[in-house]
């Protein structure tokens, strides 16, 4: 009996965080009629794709492809330039003991706090509205969280392998990438999913940077709220295109994430 009462409490568990994805996947695929019947429609009557067709049509799924470039490119340039930073602070001790604390105290700043003078910047140089804008903004914000947990990785790499590469004549650069990277594979998969997710699902930034041109999906959802009438249908529709790129990201590299997050990467 007892073990029994942990599975129901497993799969009520299991029920009540799942439904609120059910529930945006099934509005997606509803007629108006089925959205706002009372009582509810617990699942559509017949699928249909009118309301992602409509996104497509409408060009508004651009946004999702969009928050893909920023995203993706910030995470790149962030790993890349993370990773180095954080092996110069393990190894090289660069700006002291305390330097790695001051760094990833930059992540606490509410976006909020800063955003005012960032927009004037931008507006002074002509970046609002631009790839390039976001994606550098994208990057320094998200470089501090990278090189820290960079930094705990690298941590865990014995030392004597990087110095027996360098006795074999590879250089430090060398050292990095047949040594450092392979090592802690796990932990820049795992990191990196973070800094996409984070990336991802940004709002403040895009929703005062961005025009048209650039606008993610978490800025175009907010389109579909009016005054007088919400447009459910394309905001699940357009939640679900948002949603799905995450899910493949994180099913696909699992095995790294979960190894990741097991490692070292607490330390500090």
């Amino acid at each position: 009996m007892v073990i029994l009462g942990r599975y129901l409490l497993a799969l009520s568990v299991l029920i009540f965080f799942v439904f609120p994805i059910y529930w945006l996947f099934a509005i997606s695929f509803k007629t108006p009629e089925e959205i706002f019947h009372f009582p509810p429609v617990w699942y559509p009557q017949k699928i249909q794709f009118a309301n992602y067709w409509v996104l497509f049509k409408d060009g508004d799924a651009t946004s999702v492809w969009n928050s893909f470039i920023l995203a993706g490119s910030s995470t790149i340039i962030a790993m890349i330039l993370g990773t180095i930073c954080a092996y110069s602070l393990v190894r090289f001790k660069t700006g002291g003991e305390n330097f790695a604390v001051w760094i990833i105290s930059q992540r606490l700043m509410p976006p909020i706090a800063i955003i005012f003078p960032i927009f004037l910047l931008y507006v002074f140089f002509g970046w609002v509205d631009s790839y390039g804008g976001l994606i550098l903004l994208y990057t320094a914000f998200n470089l501090p969280y990278v090189i820290w947990m960079m930094r705990g990785y690298i941590e865990d790499i014995p030392i004597e392998l990087e110095e027996s590469a360098l006795v074999d004549g590879c250089s430090r650069w060398a050292v990095l990438w047949k040594v450092v990277f392979p090592m802690a594979r796990a932990g820049l998969f795992a990191t990196a999913v973070f800094t996409f997710v984070f990336a991802w699902n940004e709002f403040i930034f895009a929703l005062v940077l961005s025009r048209t041109e650039v606008t993610t999906y978490t800025v175009q959802v907010t389109h579909y709220f009016g005054g007088q009438s919400n447009f459910w249908a394309k905001i699940a529709a357009m939640s679900v295109l948002g949603t799905v790129p995450v899910f493949i990201t994180v099913a696909t590299l699992q095995r790294f994430l979960v190894r990741g997050i097991s490692m070292g990467a607490v330390k500090g």
